[in-house]
């Protein structure tokens, strides 16, 4: 290939000429090609692998400066070397020094990769050259498609066994592959992501520096790499993807939108690499900041703030986005601070002093100022913000404008206006509101509550709560305090005093506002007004499995706060709940969010409970609340670990117990909620607002640690949870206003002595006495490491699931279909990877049962029937796979799951003759597919023959609206039921039908050992066949042509004669043409030649396999190849007959007359073979498939 002109040192122990003339030369590197040259060209190429892996040319043009041309083959590079010698050579000869001809060849060539690029629409990218070269050593290597993106490549060792490989580690976005040559020997290993369950950096005598990689069945060592943390932090990053992709249907989608950087990035590491690493930045800065989740971080700058509260200029780093400017000091709780650019009015640079260099000043609208210095580069950093504050400038007045539109348009049908059109969101709730509010007459607005709960339902008695309320009085003073020394709102500065504040308690009117504050969701609610009024609007009156979940369980929600013992309660956690699961049907709703919700709802005005909620489900406790509670069985494993590490005494006995993962779920779900009294657990809420989980495993541990004696005195779990019990329901919070709540927990435990109670307070001052040095940052690791353990274990499950439901329904073993659902899966996940004809998002839905997580389609279905299902052979795999997958699509959704691919599949390895002659019936009795017909109708059509009653009254009926799911459960408990099929229930096989069955028959037995018997069998059962077609006919004609009779009464005049002569015109005038089954491709250039079956439609009962030519083809109706032959797609002359037919009966006795095909049906298949075959194939790289995703391959 051409290569953009680089220089190149002439002389190179590593390669010799081969061809030279006055300006060119061409070297061919040692060692390879011709046996390799021996011992010594073995080592050459071992050396050229380990130090040069991204050239994987042998071949190289140069002039005696520039290498501008690499080949691979001889063949490539010859025709290169004669084209510059035919082209070039005269024109060279005109040039009087060497720089002239190196700037004129340097042109020519890049001219030349310029127009083959235009020619062949390659785009420009950022990746360098050599770069490129490495992605194309990398394709060839692996046998990867160019939708495998290799992210980037390290030099390291693979230890296999105690002997290390030296070699090259390449990782790309769905695999980690390694290569290495060590003379004459190849060692390749390619790793799913998706397969990976444990991924450590460790560290040992031998090996200082090791990364283990585990799989389900092995285990890889990698080691000597030149910048480990590097290497693995990407590993994790591109691990972390592919869970992502395993536990969300939206994971494909969201991962192939990388963000990309501007392009004064540096350029030592791919494109990809680069955009990997700004989305990892850009999540640590949301998560530190909680920011919206779709906020990238453009920036960050060291620089100092002049804080006024102690007159000091504090150094830290400076962050800048689209919509917000933060900064945090060095030391972590020092100073922190988030700047709105809605909230910008005024950005300018002071000038500059020895004593403050390069000041930038920031003031906002609550007329705070924040001055910024030792900024490196003050210009640059001014602009950007700049730029951004115009945009937020333009999306506020486009706002503004909207809202105005919509208030007037509004007015005149007396519907409120909101400015949701421009919400990002709402794009994603579909256009199905839109129309509802254009024609929605109600003039009052949605009923939200406007005011905290608590403030409707507080009851209080000045002689009994005098004091507590004086010292409310002062947390409500302090408070005030901080806002007049530090700022309020979201600009305020957050230090150690605000800490201080909290972990004192904050005060009962003031916890909505600062949950708002601490968490982020007041971002989230300033940038999109009215989003929550329109969508508890969409939702009002919808129905479904969510919304039966949230109604069974609102009575369950603080049922002993008199705010939820009447409508107006319950009617505002309806609502919240309610517009959450629209907003998010991913999660829908869990148990445990009504608990929640419930406690937001009593502090924080209903739509600020909601973006309340938002903010707990989609950032400070991800994954905690969808189907299977992935986050909460994430962070249990990290509160294992920690406890490992805090209190190893008691890890032991707890692991031995089982009590870590009982009590995990119930608490970190509900943050306490659930297990404390109520007005000790809004405490916990406060901490975790400003902190985040770090504060629940705090306080976790140090419940364990209060109790460390009697836990390790307990004989069972039972025990053990009686005493946590005991002990969480003893915590008090003695300076809470509010009256005494009965707390449910507590009613539900024994009678026993009570514990003594437990201050809260002094209880989380504990927590972060003795646990404090939990870091955040640590947590995210372990959740990384607790995530591939927790997903993978769920696909485990899922497996063992699925293969536990139908290993009753199937001959196969568990071992075996465990094998085949292993296969099923890889070629799922591959096409979600690598494309395909379908969404992979409409394929892959966890949420759905077991079964029906995984489906594929029928371009994965042809890959899977090739290699697994014993008819697959010769050119007709295709059409038979897409026959298998519309009978196999029970439920006509174009996809197929595990059973019914398994269904298949066990009637043709493992069924008894009448199983296998009914199946390769009914494939061939289905409707033919048109062309102007979508695949899912056509399958929807098949079904009706075997699945469902149809009337011509019912049958006109289709597609009247999406069904609930209700439907769909009828439809699925319908099908689990056992169907008693008679073959007199099978449809008749027409002629076009019965042209298919001969086809198949005839490809079937291409590589089978008895090949020939099977070919002479097949034609005296399709003669017998053929005749009693014939045959029947005859008794079927009269029928006919009184129906055609009755037909005519019915058809207007205009049309009765017609039709009458259009029914004539194609019905046969005798039997050699009427029951024509093949005709060869040249009929049409002579009308004499007649093919073997022409000659059997005549009455011929013997049909020779040798008079079958490789030109002869099928008729059928609607044929491609029919061209403009009318309707039926044939000339008159060769027309279906359209009374011949042929019953199940008929054609089963037809075959029992043949011993051959009997003992070829009858014949089980061995599925381990086929399992293996497979497996193989994988190993070698098959098209768009993936290599083996275990084992190392060695050669050579």
């Amino acid at each position: 290939m051409w290569v953009n002109p680089e220089e190149v040192l002439l002389a190179s122990a590593l390669w010799m000429t081969e061809r030279a003339n006055p300006y060119f030369i061409l070297q061919k590197r040692k060692g390879h090609g011709d046996g390799g040259g021996g011992l010594a060209g073995k080592a050459i190429k071992t050396s050229n692998e380990m130090h040069d892996p991204k050239r994987l040319d042998s071949y190289y043009l140069t002039t005696q400066r520039l290498l501008f041309l690499a080949g691979s083959s001889r063949k490539e590079i010859t025709e290169n070397w004669e084209w510059l010698e035919q082209n070039l050579l005269q024109t060279l000869s005109i040039f009087e020094n060497e720089n002239d001809i190196t700037t004129f060849v340097k042109g020519k060539i890049q001219g030349i990769i310029a127009e083959y690029n235009k020619s062949h629409d390659i785009r420009e990218d950022d990746d360098t050259d050599k770069f490129k070269e490495a992605i194309a050593k990398f394709r060839k290597l692996f046998v990867m498609p160019e939708e495998e993106k290799l992210v980037n490549y390290y030099s390291c060792s693979y230890w296999k066994g105690k002997v290390p490989r030296q070699g090259w580690l390449y990782l790309s976005i769905n695999h980690l592959c390694f290569y290495s040559y060590l003379l004459g020997k190849e060692a390749k290993l390619v790793i799913r992501w998706a397969d990976v369950t444990q991924l450590e950096k460790n560290a040992t005598l031998l090996l200082p520096d090791m990364v283990l990689v585990s799989t389900r069945c092995s285990e890889h060592v990698f080691s000597v790499f030149r910048n480990i943390n590097e290497t693995f932090k990407l590993m994790e990053q591109l691990a972390n993807i592919a869970m992502r992709q395993l536990l969300d249907n939206k994971g494909f989608e969201q991962d192939r939108c990388l963000p990309k950087l501007k392009k004064k990035s540096p350029k030592k590491v791919s494109a990809l690499k680069r955009d990997l690493d700004a989305r990892a930045k850009s999540e640590r800065y949301r998560a530190l900041f909680r920011l919206p989740k779709d906020e990238k971080l453009d920036g960050h700058t060291d620089c100092t703030l002049w804080t006024p509260f102690n007159k000091m200029h504090i150094l830290g780093q400076m962050f800048v986005s689209t919509n917000y400017i933060c900064f945090t000091s060095k030391e972590e709780t020092v100073c922190s601070l988030i700047i709105p650019l809605r909230e910008v009015t005024i950005v300018e640079k002071a000038d500059s002093c020895n004593v403050l260099p390069s000041p930038l000043s920031i003031s906002t609208k609550n007329k705070m100022t924040f001055l910024f210095a030792n900024l490196k580069d003050r210009d640059f950093l001014v602009q950007r913000i700049s730029d951004f504050l115009q945009q937020t400038t333009s999306k506020i007045y486009f706002e503004r404008e909207i809202t105005g539109s919509l208030s007037s348009s509004d007015d005149e049908v007396g519907t409120q206006g909101s400015v949701l059109s421009c919400s990002p969101q709402r794009s994603a709730l579909g256009s199905e509101g839109d129309s509802d509010r254009q024609f929605n007459l109600n003039d009052n607005r949605v009923p939200t509550a406007t005011q905290a709960l608590m403030t409707m339902y507080r009851r209080r008695s000045p002689e009994e709560f005098n004091p507590k309320l004086a010292k409310e009085f002062l947390k409500e003073q302090a408070w005030k305090n901080h806002f007049t020394e530090y700022g309020q709102g979201v600009c305020m500065y957050r230090t150690e005093k605000t800490k201080e504040l909290v972990l004192q308690g904050i005060p009962e009117n003031m916890r909505g506002e600062l949950w708002l504050l601490f968490s982020g969701a007041i971002n989230e609610m300033a940038t999109h007004p009215g989003y929550y009024e329109d969508l508890v609007e969409k939702s009002m009156g919808k129905y479904n499995l969510a919304t039966e979940e949230i109604e069974r369980d609102l009575h369950r929600s603080l049922p002993e706060h008199p705010a939820f013992q009447n409508e107006m309660g319950i009617a505002a956690l309806r609502r919240v709940l309610t517009a959450y699961a629209f907003r998010n049907p991913n999660i829908g709703y869990c148990q445990a969010m009504n608990i929640v919700t419930s406690v937001l709802l009593l502090y924080a005005k209903e739509e600020e409970a909601f973006w309340l909620l938002v903010a707990l489900c989609e950032r400070m406790l991800p994954d905690y609340y969808n189907t299977r509670v992935v986050g909460a069985l994430v962070d249990q494993g990290v509160f294992e670990e920690l406890a490992h590490v805090c209190v190893p005494q008691l890890y032991d006995c707890m692991q031995a117990l089982s009590v870590i993962s009982t009590i995990s779920l119930s608490w970190f779900l509900t943050l306490f909620l659930s297990v404390m009294p109520f007005e000790s657990a809004v405490v916990v809420v406060d901490c975790f607002f400003y902190e985040g989980i770090k504060v629940i495993f705090q306080l976790a541990l140090s419940v364990l640690d209060a109790n460390i004696h009697q836990l390790l005195s307990c004989k069972d779990d039972g025990e053990a949870m009686t005493i946590l019990g005991r002990y969480l329901d003893s915590v008090t919070n003695k300076d809470s206003t509010l009256p005494p709540i009965p707390h449910l927990h507590s009613l539900l435990t024994d009678n026993g002595e009570p514990h003594p109670e437990v201050d809260i307070f002094k209880l989380v001052r504990s927590s972060y006495e003795k646990f404090g040095s939990i870091r955040a940052d640590v947590i995210e690791q372990m959740r990384f490491k607790q995530r591939l353990r927790v997903i993978q274990a769920i696909e485990d499950t899922t497996k063992r699931n699925v293969v536990r439901t139908i290993v009753t329904e199937t001959p196969f073993s568990i071992d075996e279909l465990e094998e085949l659902y292993t296969l099923f899966k890889a070629e799922h996940l591959t096409s979600c990877y690598w494309g395909s004809t379908s969404n992979p998002m409409s394929r892959h839905d966890p949420s759905l049962p077991y079964l029906e997580q995984y489906r594929m389609d029928l371009e994965q279905f042809k890959v899977l029937f090739a290699l697994l299902f014993p008819w697959a052979c010769g050119t007709h795999t295709d059409d038979l796979a897409l026959r298998v997958f519309r009978l196999l699509d029970h439920n006509a959704d174009a996809l197929i799951n595990f059973r019914e691919f398994i269904s298949g599949l066990s009637v043709l390895c493992h069924g008894d003759l009448m199983e296998k002659l009914k199946f390769l019936y009914k494939i061939h009795v289905l409707p033919e597919l048109h062309h102007e017909q979508e695949e899912p109708d056509s399958a929807c059509e098949a079904t009706q023959y075997f699945f469902e009653d149809i009337t011509p009254e019912t049958s006109s009926v289709k597609k009247m609206h999406t069904p609930d799911y209700r439907t769909y459960m009828r439809l699925w408990n319908q099908e689990t039921k056992a169907k008693l099929e008679n073959m007199k229930d099978l449809p008749k096989l027409n002629q076009s039908q019965f042209i298919e069955l001969c086809k198949t028959l005839y490809n079937m037995f291409s590589e089978d050992p008895s090949e020939q018997e099977l070919y002479h069998a097949t034609a005296t059962v399709t003669s017998l066949l053929l005749e009693m077609g014939e045959v029947g006919k005859l008794f079927c004609s009269p029928a006919r042509r009184t129906d055609e009779e009755d037909e005519d009464e019915r058809i207007p005049p205009s049309r009765s004669k017609q039709e009458r002569h259009h029914l004539e015109d194609s019905s046969p005038k005798d039997s050699a043409t009427s029951s024509a089954m093949l005709i060869s491709d040249d009929e049409t250039k002579d009308d004499t030649s007649v093919s073997s079956y022409s000659v059997l439609s005549a009455g011929s009962h013997e049909l020779q396999c040798e008079d079958i030519a490789e030109d002869t083809v099928l008729i059928r109706s609607g044929s491609a190849a029919a061209g403009h032959h009318g309707r039926s797609g044939l000339p008159h002359s060769a027309s279906i007959d359209k009374d011949w037919a042929i019953t199940f009966e008929q054609f089963l006795a037809s075959v029992l007359t043949e011993q051959a095909l009997v003992q070829y049906l009858e014949k089980p298949v061995e599925i381990a073979a086929r399992i293996t075959n497979a497996k193989n194939v994988r190993k070698v790289g098959h098209q768009h498939m993936s290599v083996s995703d275990y084992e190392i391959s060695l050669s050579g």
